[in-house]
């Protein structure tokens, strides 16, 4: 090999694959080392000598912590918020993004513009005015207010991202199907989200996702411990003067599942939807 071979080789070593492997060791350290603690038993984890390994690994932390640390009610709390708020986000997000690609009206671009600004709003700036509201309307220690919250905080970011896309399909489509008969309302439920089903399935995964990792305001609105979300029943399993990290490691990999299961089927249109709306929007 001559130098000049040598010093690209080096180049893209350094350039490329140190980068990438440095990311890799980032993101999986914490996920193997949870992984790892969780097959361990307790008494294992505390001791004093380093072991990387379970040595014998052990299912039992997992079996402890969904039958005995309400884990299971938490899951469902979880499970519940997140699928009420995908569900209203798309639809709320779908209609205004509809009304923005398609209606001009007086101070359309200072709206966006408003919306957009929403989003540079540090959450717990505006988390003790929510919690006044909620609670003078008796929605504190339910799970309405974390899905209100969740839907108010992704729709004015989901709504400009569709509103790319909607953009993106002709306007004589819409006219061609007023002609054949179709109202707006049969165009939004039938015609629009099929074309534009990877953006859809982008936003419900990231809503998904942002519902089901919400802690600042699961923390501060809950304080029932049958209204605890994951985040939050992950938090009271730290104890004053001790921690079973071995039971938490196994919480934290259950609370993984779902967001995995999500992308796993979902990357397809995932990977489609961003690539078109970075070319496209």
């Amino acid at each position: 090999m001559n130098k000049t071979k040598l010093k690209r080789s080096v180049r893209r070593i350094i350039s490329l694959y140190l980068p990438l492997l440095l990311l890799l060791i980032f993101v999986a350290t914490p996920f193997l080392w949870a992984l790892a603690t969780s097959l361990k038993r307790g008494g294992d984890v505390m001791t004093g000598m380093v072991r990387y390994l379970p040595n014998p690994p052990t299912l039992e932390n997992y079996g402890y912590v969904w039958t005995k640390n309400h884990f299971i009610t938490y899951f469902n709390n979880s499970l519940f918020v997140a699928v009420i708020s995908v569900l209203f986000v798309l639809l709320f997000s779908l209609l205004n993004a509809y009304a923005l690609s398609r209606f001009e009206f007086k101070g359309k671009k200072l709206f966006m513009l408003l919306i957009l600004a929403t989003q540079f709003i540090p959450g717990v700036m505006i988390i003790i005015p929510q919690f006044i509201i909620f609670k003078n309307i008796g929605l504190i220690n339910t799970p309405y207010a974390l899905i209100i919250t969740t839907i108010a905080g992704s729709i004015p970011f989901q709504t400009l991202l569709m509103k790319g896309f909607i953009d993106n399909v002709p306007v004589q489509v819409d006219e061609a199907a007023m002609v054949d008969g179709a109202t707006r309302v049969r165009i939004l439920a039938t015609l629009i989200p099929p074309v534009i089903l990877p953006c859809m399935v982008a936003i419900a995964s990231f809503a998904f996702i942002n519902s089901w990792n919400d802690f600042l305001h699961a923390f501060s609105f809950i304080t029932d411990q049958n209204n605890f979300t994951i985040p939050v029943g992950l938090r009271y399993m730290i104890g004053e003067y001790s921690i079973d990290f071995a039971s938490l490691s196994a919480g934290s990999l259950i609370a993984l599942i779902p967001p995995l299961i999500l992308f796993a089927y979902v990357q397809k249109y995932l990977i489609s939807g961003l690539g078109s709306g970075a070319v496209k929007g």
